[in-house]
């Protein structure tokens, strides 16, 4: 809004210049992989014309090494670069295509490979690669990743339920050294627990920040002036970030039992209680169909834990969706509550800016066209935007109109247009020679 034109059209050209640059840097990152793959490829033909009984891996090992003391790199980082590099060639053809073409970047084939590389069958590498090749060429590489776990949930063999109760099997604790005397914990388990702790420890810090602002709140009541109700605000907020808090939290819960040295005074962290958002077909409620279940709009999570948690759910949301397309329809709950917003959540899923995923459930809904100049308070003319965005939406030249069907087109400084559909609703479709009556999905 304070640039000139000349100012403007710089943006632009910048804008287009780090576009091809970072379509080059990914079209040579396609070229390099296809070497390492060579290399790797190359040691293995040389230990089968031997007959090498260790299968290759010491001549693995040795243009591994010839790679990285040319390179200056550590043979062992050159040896996984070429067995990732390798995977992405051989099974992953099509993807690897793609990025060496231009179309997507290596970010996008890294997700796209991340959520199909337990796909054995070669046809279905094929079928789940061209259909998320055409999906990223739109996308970022977040909503790429969503996306690709639930096509790849399509050309599984086996049920999610069998390969769930495998993969419980490697749920795992770790802890990985630091520099700085500090060292980083990680968790590997059930999508729905480890979501669950996330949220409530989330639960737990921002009660933290809320008490500390409230005890300020009370002094100001007493009738203290108002440069000691400054003070004594600023004592008494908790300084730390939400990450910090968590962090502090998860180890005080994991050393102590209890988060007794940041609980308030009446004791409320104790209360404090997970909450996942989890969006389960009907059929597959019913157990007529397997179709997964989605976590937070993030993640597939097996139909039998999807159904113990509807089981325990106080109330659901019922989303219609279109028999045929998928698309939203609407949104209802058997108890009252506030139906717009709600159709709206189901409707975004997240944050509705070009290329961001933050979930909707922690994103604003904001009015298209102001209120406060007459934007009516309809589907129509609100979305979800996360506060970054929302800010940006307000205080910077970027425009936004809601076109049809929840579309948002997004118009830049320079004047570029950015079309963010709304993601597809996790749903059972039908053909047209097989309709039934329209049907409910439900969310627990």
């Amino acid at each position: 809004m304070d640039a000139t034109v000349e100012q403007v059209g710089t943006l632009g050209a910048l804008t287009d210049s780090v576009v091809e640059i970072e379509r080059t840097i990914s079209q040579l990152q396609a070229a390099r992989d296809g070497m390492l793959a060579l290399g790797s490829r190359l040691a293995l033909e040389v230990a089968q014309q031997a007959e090498h009984p260790d299968y290759g891996d010491m001549a693995l090992r040795t243009v591994a090494a010839e790679m990285g003391a040319a390179l200056r790199v550590s043979d062992r980082t050159v040896q996984r670069r070429m067995a990732a590099a390798s995977f992405l060639v051989e099974q992953f053809p099509l993807v690897w295509a793609a990025q060496g073409a231009g179309r997507v970047s290596a970010s996008h084939a890294r997700v796209i490979i991340e959520a199909g590389e337990y796909l054995e069958d070669p046809v279905a590498r094929d079928a789940y690669s061209e259909q998320m090749i055409g999906f990223a060429e739109t996308e970022s590489p977040n909503r790429v990743g969503r996306m690709a776990r639930q096509v790849a949930e399509r050309f599984q063999p086996r049920s999610i339920e069998d390969r769930h109760q495998d993969a419980r099997d490697e749920r795992a604790v770790w802890v990985k050294e630091k520099a700085d005397g500090m060292a980083e914990f990680g968790l590997s388990g059930p999508a729905v627990l480890v979501h669950g702790a996330f949220e409530r420890l989330t639960g737990m810090a921002k009660q933290v920040q809320g008490a500390t602002r409230g005890d300020s709140d009370a002094l100001r009541a007493d009738g203290s002036s108002d440069d000691a109700n400054a003070a004594s605000e600023e004592a008494d907020r908790d300084s730390r970030t939400m990450d910090q808090l968590r962090c502090d939290l998860a180890l005080d819960l994991l050393l102590a039992g209890a988060p007794a040295g940041h609980d308030t005074p009446e004791g409320l962290l104790a209360g404090i209680t997970a909450h996942v958002a989890v969006t389960i077909p009907v059929t597959t409620l019913m157990g007529h169909d397997s179709t997964p279940a989605e976590l937070n709009g993030r993640t597939p999570i097996d139909p039998a834990t999807a159904r113990e948690l509807a089981g325990a759910a106080t109330g659901w949301d019922r989303i219609l969706t279109h028999p045929i397309t998928g698309a939203l329809l609407a949104v209802d709950r058997y108890r009252p509550s506030a139906h717009l917003k709600r159709h709206l959540k189901a409707r975004d899923q997240r944050c509705r800016f070009p290329t961001c995923g933050l979930p909707a459930r922690d994103c604003d809904i904001d009015h298209n066209h102001d209120a406060a100049l007459g934007g009516a308070t309809v589907e129509e003319n609100l979305g979800d935007f996360c506060r970054r965005h929302h800010v940006l939406k307000h205080h910077s030249p970027w425009h936004v109109e809601q076109l049809e069907a929840g579309v948002f087109a997004w118009t830049s400084p320079t004047g570029k247009v950015y079309l963010d559909r709304p993601p597809p609703q996790n749903t059972v479709t039908f053909t047209e020679d097989d309709t039934p009556p329209p049907f409910w999905g439900r969310r627990s």
